[in-house]
């Protein structure tokens, strides 16, 4: 196909500067007003897991918990119960609040009796000074990871690919929080795993579209923006069908793991395939396009100095 025909992403990007940051602007307007739906890993609260030996009703298991909250026996909110197991005889429930072993032995109770049955249960609880630390921890990991993919950028091409790089892939870990946020889906601990697996396969299309841009660099002689605008719209044509098979193949398997998988594990899919998604579309519309602006500006500068 006649390269003129092709689509031109680098003519045609403040259109998607534009969709990116309305996206993030009304994710952070979300997290600054309503806050982010945190999980019991990083806000204080109790966590039961109940195994009951039979098959679960979310009706039910909703109307025995309403049952102790009208009786006094519980006096704290709880999120929406997850069943689960190989049979549904599995349920989750979240409180908001730590729970004592009283509280704790009456709703196993509750539930043996409901059941005719004998209930084993498992506790996580996490007090509010281990969920703030969580929760700092947890931007120290994605601020560290940043930090040291932009130095090995640097150090492996040069200082404009690094930046461009940085700031695409804090669009994309921003992205799925953004979508998180909007949608109010609960944070936890394996939804940040997801964020700093989705900047690490960011990364990964970036660098290969930086690798032919630095290629494509050697041979062209670089006089005018056209000429600039030619090379980083070739580069990103030239590696478009390893991204996207690349992509597709992560995709598929993050698709299955959320179609297929338990609900414990279904919104780290989900974050995955917002990541992944966002991942590939930041490294072909939004860091190549960044990339151009900074290399325009030493190319102008290049220019003013040679005819001075």
């Amino acid at each position: 196909m006649d390269s003129k025909k092709k689509f031109d992403f680098v003519r045609n990007r403040n259109k998607f500067f534009v969709v990116s940051i309305a996206l993030l602007v009304i994710g952070l307007a979300v997290m600054l007003f309503s806050g982010m739906n945190f999980g019991v890993d990083f806000k204080a609260g109790t966590n039961i897991d109940l195994v009951v030996g039979k098959q679960l009703d979310k009706v039910k298991v909703e109307e025995i918990l309403h049952t102790l909250t009208t009786n006094g026996d519980l006096k704290s909110n709880f999120a929406d119960p997850t069943i689960g197991g190989n049979n549904s005889d599995r349920v989750s429930i979240r409180f908001d609040d730590v729970l004592n072993d009283d509280t704790v032995n009456k709703i196993q109770k509750a539930f043996a009796t409901a059941y005719g049955t004998e209930v084993s249960k498992e506790i996580n609880t996490v007090d509010p000074q281990l969920a703030k630390e969580l929760l700092l921890k947890a931007v120290y990991a994605v601020a560290i990871s940043s930090v040291l993919i932009c130095l090995y950028v640097s150090i492996r091409f040069e200082w404009r690919f690094a930046v461009a790089a940085i700031i695409a892939i804090l669009h994309d870990a921003f992205m799925v929080i953004a979508m998180f946020a909007i949608f109010r889906f609960e944070v936890n601990l394996p939804f940040l795993a997801a964020v700093l697996t989705t900047i690490g396969y960011s990364i990964n299309d970036k660098i290969v579209i930086f690798d032919r841009i630095r290629e494509n660099l050697r041979f062209a002689k670089l006089k005018t923006d056209e000429d600039l605008v030619a090379l980083v719209n070739d580069s990103i044509w030239q590696t478009m069908a390893r991204n996207i098979n690349t992509v597709l193949v992560v995709l598929l398997a993050a698709g299955c793991l959320y179609i297929f998988g338990s609900e414990s594990i279904k919104l780290f899919a989900l974050a995955k395939l917002i990541g992944l998604t966002s991942g590939a579309y930041s490294s072909i519309f939004i860091a190549c396009s960044l990339w151009y602006l900074l290399k325009r500006k030493s190319l102008r500068s290049s220019k003013k100095k040679a005819a001075a």
